[in-house]
């Protein structure tokens, strides 16, 4: 919001991942760069690893996640799946689509819930991607219970209508990963890469033993 004006300004968001013990560090956060209800989203996004892929064990991972070259103020949880996927994405090993943008909050058991500004969000994407040029495979996973709230411009519906913009709406963690990879096996490639960080975690923790 901008005084009087609303819109939506699309961000770009990294993550890495690494053996570690547990630790999901918001960069922003560390920064000082973010407010209290976008820190609770990820630790949520840490409470949806460790109850999916480490029911029965330490989660042994270190990741870091950042709004790319975002200078101000970041507050909401409206980003968390967007984040949640980032990460899985850098889990799996496979790409996120860049032709695709994300919205939605997120809960410890992987359900997406609604947001607000859905429509505002819609149309800055959809303003970018217009001036960039429609490619056909370009769009937004919104969460499917924002769908009673969508009152977007013409011009969105009519291209989404003509097939050159999409919506996907989700209910899901799964379902939008299954979306943005474009691999209906992401989540087992995450928890195959999980076990592998988990295994090299632990042999550093003997190693460690070995020469104290």
């Amino acid at each position: 919001m901008l005084g009087d004006h609303e819109f939506g300004h699309p961000v770009r968001i990294t993550a890495t991942v690494a053996p570690g013990e547990g630790e999901v560090v918001d960069i922003d956060r560390e920064a000082r760069l973010s407010g209290p209800i976008h820190a609770k989203g990820v630790l949520i996004l840490s409470g949806y690893l460790a109850g999916r892929y480490f029911p029965d064990r330490p989660m042994s991972l270190r990741a870091s996640i950042v709004f790319e070259q975002s200078y101000g103020p970041i507050e909401g949880d409206s980003a968390s799946l967007a984040e949640l996927l980032t990460l899985l994405s850098a889990l799996s090993g496979l790409p996120a689509a860049q032709s695709v943008a994300v919205t939605g909050a997120v809960d410890q058991h992987g359900a997406v819930h609604a947001v607000g500004g859905i429509n505002e969000k819609v149309e800055g994407f959809f303003d970018l991607c217009a001036a960039r040029g429609l490619t056909g495979d370009q769009g937004v996973i919104v969460p499917h219970a924002n769908l009673a709230h969508l009152m977007l411009d013409a011009r969105v519906v009519d291209a989404v209508a003509a097939g050159s913009f999409h919506l996907w709406p989700v209910r899901s963690v799964n379902e939008a990963l299954t979306l943005i990879t474009g691999r209906e096996t992401a989540d087992v490639l995450v928890g195959d890469r999980l076990y592998e960080l988990s295994a090299a975690a632990q042999a550093a923790r003997m190693a460690a033993l070995e020469q104290a």
